[in-house]
């Protein structure tokens, strides 16, 4: 299992939480998102042999927020 934390800009309130933890949790490979609203971050834990950093952070980008 890879933990990657990530930059995200554009976040700041439950829904943008909601957002982000729902679509990258529903990614195949994906066991753990959590999203930190005062630094701004995303933790991710998953399977790097299903689903590619790459693909966690455009499902990010495609639910409206900017990963840095």
């Amino acid at each position: 299992m890879e933990n990657v934390k990530l930059n995200v800009k554009g976040m700041s309130c439950a829904h943008c939480v909601n957002a982000v933890e729902g679509s990258v949790g529903k990614l195949p490979g994906v066991e753990q998102v959590h999203v930190h609203l005062k630094e701004g971050t995303v933790e991710v834990k998953y399977d790097a042999n299903k689903v590619g950093l790459d693909k966690i952070k455009d499902t990010i980008d495609d639910q409206g927020y900017d990963v840095a």
